[in-house]
């Protein structure tokens, strides 16, 4: 693998969209209230939670996302079409259904498999759109 076709600001800018996404859709405008309710958690729960622990570690797995999937999309052909295909493909086939399988063995809500795996395979291919259009 070629790793010089890799554009490491996409990279970066690919993972820094798993942030701005994850603000949406974990926000009471769309899903936070029902990922509160499918983890039993309170407003005061949220609270307890060591921000720079939680962000910190986020940012890092989302930048090993995103150096993956642009080791994936290293080739010169891809374009943003196939980057948001390989995404969807990414998101939806290998950590949504991780994360269904994970939830079933845990006896998870379908709300929660939903809202993360939902999240997951967004995510994937706004990373993917990213990566290929910025070659």
């Amino acid at each position: 693998m070629d790793l010089s076709n890799i554009n490491y600001l996409a990279v970066l800018a690919a993972a820094l969209s798993t942030f701005v996404l994850g603000g949406l859709w974990y926000s009471p405008m769309l899903f936070g209230k029902a990922w509160m309710r499918a983890n039993n958690f309170t407003d005061t729960d949220l609270q307890t939670f060591s921000k720079a622990r939680m962000f910190g570690w986020s940012f890092l797995f989302s930048l090993v996302m995103a150096l993956n999937l642009a080791m994936f999309l290293a080739g010169p052909t891809t374009d943003v079409t196939w980057g948001m295909i390989a995404g969807v493909l990414a998101g939806f086939g290998w950590v949504a259904m991780a994360i269904a399988i994970v939830g079933v063995f845990e006896n998870r809500s379908w709300s929660y498999i939903l809202i993360n795996g939902g999240y997951m395979t967004v995510a994937f291919t706004i990373m993917g759109a990213i990566l290929g259009a910025w070659r």
